[in-house]
């Protein structure tokens, strides 16, 4: 009698996909070939570079811009567009293209991928995901190109390809200068185009079709915008909405006599340098501004909008806007006396109020470890510890200078860091798919307890 093989859940497959990109971009920028000075980086750097971009994290040990090849410079833009749309994703688009059949194990994959409730219409979700992204990512390119051919030639159509691909995938990695976007910090055509992507690739694929099937309704005249649009499109936009412009404001308040960041400008600049900010921290981790100058009370909005990061289906990290309203109307139904958890005057389940507690307590988790093992072996302010690992835990990819000062055990914390918070929600949201699907049907007896 055969033994038959174990069976390796969806689960799995999806952390094993990411653990094998991020392996084989590893040996790939630790080539020769793939380093600016023709001698091959050390295997660490290599390491790390990967896990970021594939991550798309943005944190970096060496500047991409200068320490990379063109190869490598493509072979990192390659690992970012999959972390971004997920190896899944992108395997299954290609089956799509040469006409192969998606059969019933790759769907429940592409379903566990985007974390869906439903198989019906995968297929064309998938071309929807896959075509929608190159468009959007194509007219970004084009936008970029209008500043970066007059300011570098030729060479500005692949750092415009380049910035478009890492605005949307919100990986925050450029190859314009080693101080990010500091030198165009005033720039309004790359502060919006960048901000409009950014946007768009966190605020999740879902809310995209969405948008456009309540727009085809107000074309046919039944005028009902918000009253139209789903749940989840709800809490995402008003979410993102929030904010980003609070996190703009107290931003400002707090930049606005700091003679190292905000106050040579006008208000109007003041305003402008603010709002990309708070985008930016929304897990992009492109910056116009120095993180390192920034004033403590900024330092710590921003780290509060970095662990909030994005939302759901979408290219960001962080644990989600619609996590974290979840969590503050479960709060506020709890101090009013309210058993049900209600959004937009819709109850939530106890699911996704457990699941939204989950994903936060875990986030905290890994953060709290990475910063009290990071503090072991870094010799850095409390403040710059705690923006990095948070800034690696949320994939956001901003840094009070303090990645490219690591040790080779401050790296591997920080690699561990980012794998972690880029699969660790991706584990909890399976983990709840299949507890709901076999629930046990045998309770432990009920007893209360003091909380608070």
């Amino acid at each position: 009698m055969k033994k038959q093989r174990p069976k390796i859940s969806t689960t799995h497959i999806i952390l094993l996909s990411f653990l094998i990109a991020i392996l084989v971009g590893a040996l790939l920028l630790s080539l020769p070939v793939s380093s600016a000075d023709g001698k091959a980086k050390p295997f660490l750097d290599a390491l790390f570079t990967a896990t970021t971009s594939t991550c798309v994290t943005g944190l970096v040990v060496v500047p991409t811009v200068s320490a990379w090849s063109i190869f490598g410079q493509i072979v990192i833009l390659i690992l970012i567009q999959i972390g971004g749309l997920g190896v899944i994703t992108i395997m299954s688009g290609l089956m799509i293209m040469l006409h192969k059949r998606i059969d019933f194990g790759n769907r429940l994959l592409l379903q566990d991928s985007f974390n869906l409730n439903s198989l019906s219409g995968l297929v064309r979700f998938v071309k929807r995901v896959v075509k929608g992204t190159f468009i959007i990512e194509g007219i970004g390119a084009l936008a970029y190109m209008t500043v970066f051919i007059p300011d570098f030639g030729l060479k500005g159509i692949w750092i415009s390809v380049f910035t478009s691909v890492s605005a949307f995938c919100n990986a925050g990695i450029d190859i314009i200068a080693e101080n990010s976007l500091c030198d165009y910090v005033l720039n309004p055509v790359i502060n919006l185009v960048t901000c409009l992507l950014i946007v768009l690739g966190g605020i999740g694929y879902v809310v995209w079709w969405d948008v456009l099937r309540v727009l085809k309704t107000v074309r046919t005249k039944r005028i009902k915008l918000l009253r139209d649009l789903t749940l989840h499109t709800k809490i995402t936009l008003f979410t993102t909405f929030i904010l980003i412009f609070s996190g703009a404001f107290l931003i400002l308040i707090f930049e606005y006599n700091n003679p190292k960041t905000l106050s040579d400008y006008t208000l109007l600049q003041k305003i402008e340098v603010a709002i990309f900010q708070s985008v930016t921290t929304r897990t992009a981790g492109f910056a116009t501004l120095p993180q390192e100058n920034l004033t403590n009370p900024s330092s710590i909005v921003c780290l509060l909008l970095m662990f909030i990061g994005g939302s759901p289906v979408g290219t960001a990290g962080g644990i989600k806007t619609v996590t974290f309203t979840v969590l503050v109307a479960s709060a506020i139904a709890s101090i009013r006396g309210k058993s049900d958890t209600e959004i937009f005057g819709r109850s939530l389940t106890k699911q996704i109020v457990s699941k939204a507690l989950a994903i936060t307590t875990m986030s905290f988790a890994i953060v709290f470890t990475s910063t009290v093992l990071l503090s072991a072996v870094t010799n850095a302010p409390a403040l710059d510890i705690l923006y990095e690992t948070v800034s690696a835990t949320a994939t956001v990819g901003l840094s009070k200078n303090l990645t490219s000062t690591l040790n080779a055990l401050g790296k591997l914390i920080i690699i561990f860091t980012m794998y972690l918070g880029r699969v660790g929600p991706i584990s909890l949201a399976f983990a709840f798919k299949r507890r709901r699907d076999n629930q046990n049907i045998i309770k432990n007896p009920i007893e209360e307890i003091s909380v608070g």
